[in-house]
């Protein structure tokens, strides 16, 4: 049997690279300079994932889950920051009594430029903060500032994105992006607060691993999405687990 770090290793792909997602949102940003209607992929989409997770979000809220009416949110790996805008959107229209504190961040300069194209253009009524950060980086002035700063954190493919660059990350003895991940996330929120990761590269016992080996989160609960068996195994396509910071 392998070690856990041989079970959760992903291939290389050019989808692991920021040399990829610069050039995929700079065409993004061209798309958009000539029809303003288009803002870009809902990752995710085929699954309803995003609806899910924003559906799962809502009632917590709802059950007094987070026990405040202002929330600190952070989309780690923001893209063209479709997420956050739906969940605002939607709480908008539910009138949800939830005051939401919008962050969106990601490693590519393209994307934070296109989030806030779109954002200015399309949901200049809500406000939004879009920033440049690599957060698996050891020297991030990003984290030391928002140390246990966000009661909810949303990845919604960002780590499946990392897991594809099997690269070491400088100053962490050889780890790979997929075991930095955890130990810098994990200095973003306080305990009790949440970390919500959408995934269709790792399965749920792959995720709940990597996020838990570190002993800063515990599984706190599911999003369930539709099922399949086959070979008299059940599995998804796609799996979201909430997450528990200790």
């Amino acid at each position: 049997m392998g070690s856990m770090e041989e079970e959760i290793r992903l291939n290389d792909s050019k989808l692991g690279t920021k040399q990829y997602w610069n050039e995929f949102y700079q065409k993004e940003i061209e798309n958009f300079d000539e029809n303003d209607q288009d803002t870009g992929e809902n990752w995710f989409d085929d699954s309803d994932a995003e609806r899910r997770v924003i559906d799962f979000f809502i009632n917590m809220v709802d059950e007094g889950q987070f026990g405040s009416d202002e929330l600190n949110i952070l989309d780690l790996g923001t893209g063209n920051g479709h997420f956050l805008f739906e969940l605002n959107e939607e709480i908008e229209e539910q009138d949800i009594a939830v005051k939401l504190l919008n962050n969106g961040i990601d490693y590519s300069p393209e994307s934070v430029e296109f989030a806030k194209k779109v954002a200015l253009k399309r949901f200049s009524n809500q406000s939004y903060t879009f920033e440049e950060v690599d957060f698996i980086r050891k020297e991030c002035q990003y984290l030391d500032d928002n140390k246990e700063k966000f009661d909810v954190i949303f990845d919604k493919g960002t780590l499946d994105a990392i897991a594809l660059n099997n690269d070491p990350v400088d100053g962490f003895d050889g780890k790979i992006g997929v075991d930095v991940y955890p130990l810098q996330v994990a200095k973003l929120v306080k305990s009790g607060s949440l970390l919500i990761i959408t995934s269709c590269n790792f399965t749920e016992q792959e995720l709940t691993k990597i996020i838990t080996q570190a002993g800063d989160f515990k599984v706190f609960k599911n999003v369930e999405y539709p099922s399949f068996q086959f070979g008299g195994q059940k599995g998804s396509t796609i799996c979201t687990i909430a997450f528990e910071k200790l």
